[in-house]
């Protein structure tokens, strides 16, 4: 059995970390991957067991989302576009997937909506049709405009056979963020939460290591938190820590230079450090996780058992 994944990530790594998840778990059991990558890389996030078409990157052009930038950082020209789209159309024809996923689309990335309705139209013209799915967090970003929502909902019902919410209906249900959840009721499944990995056995906290790690994600908008924690740490009085500061891959290189004198001036050891691989691991053995609450951040925590403190990403408009 063949699987066709698109997955764009603009700002953030979760779209991008969720879907290396969900990839795994579908060759662990036997299905054939192909992912359809529209984002920069992110070093450390691989897909070692998937084919992975690249398209021509597009990331956010800011952090309040005001467009999008190629990789000189100029806003996609109609030719990068057209590139895009000729090698969606080459993969959907070649693959000849049984199943198609979107991850977020069409409750996410109405940017790319061109692309991925001519992905989803290919996919309804195909004989046999695949099955397709969307897969989605649990929370999503309000928006302004209900036509919006309106869309989101309308563009389920006509283009998919489920959508996969990744959370629990007990905790956060769909509606709680999604106005239009009853109309697409009987499409909604709920997976659980998607984790990096497999509960770890709590640490006994007594014996917990020294480390605070500080940490947001791939870092694009992290530098804020991390100037935060930096000038609080003269209040803090715990002899014989450490502070780790993982600085994402994303992180701009100008805010990374910023915080080295502002580390340096601690009375402490601070440490800014590139990210780790397994960082439900690693902050298995800490004594205390700072850090902005994304899925994939507050999934790691809840793996590790780690206490911790969590500073959501509240700029531009995010809920």
């Amino acid at each position: 059995m063949r699987a066709l994944f698109w997955v764009q990530h603009l700002l953030g790594i979760g779209h991008v970390r969720r879907a290396q998840a969900l990839a795994g778990a579908l060759t662990a059991r036997g299905v054939q991957v192909t992912i359809l990558r529209g984002g920069f890389p992110v070093p450390g996030v691989e897909f070692p067991d998937a084919a992975v078409v690249d398209l021509p990157p597009l990331r956010a052009a800011d952090a309040v989302f005001s467009g999008l930038a190629d990789t000189a950082g100029e806003p996609p020209t109609p030719a990068l576009w057209a590139a895009r789209m000729e090698s969606v159309r080459e993969v959907m024809e070649r693959t000849q997937c049984a199943i198609l996923i979107t991850e977020g689309f069409p409750f996410a990335r109405r940017a790319f909506r061109t692309e991925v309705l001519a992905l989803l139209e290919l996919a309804h013209a195909a004989t046999p049709r695949p099955a397709i799915f969307s897969s989605v967090r649990d929370v999503l970003v309000a928006k302004n405009d209900e036509r919006k929502e309106r869309w989101m909902a309308e563009t389920a019902r006509t283009f998919y056979d489920r959508v996969i919410v990744h959370g629990d209906p007990s905790v956060i249900p769909f509606g709680q963020t999604f106005p239009y959840a009853e109309q697409i009721d009987k499409l909604l499944f709920y997976s659980g939460y998607i984790g990096s990995g497999k509960p770890l056995r709590p640490q006994p906290r007594a014996g917990a290591g020294r480390d605070i790690l500080v940490s947001g994600g791939g870092g694009a908008v992290a530098a804020g938190l991390f100037r935060a924690v930096l000038a609080a740490i003269p209040l803090v009085r715990a002899p014989g820590v450490r502070w780790r500061f993982l600085a994402g891959p994303d992180m701009p290189p100008a805010d990374r230079r910023a915080l080295l004198p502002l580390a340096r001036e601690q009375q402490a050891n601070v440490q800014i450090e590139p990210p780790v691989p397994d960082l439900a691991a690693c902050l298995a053995g800490a004594r205390l996780s700072i850090s902005q609450a994304g899925y994939n951040t507050v999934m790691d925590i809840l793996t590790s058992g780690v206490p911790a403190l969590v500073v959501p990403f509240a700029a531009g408009g995010e809920s």
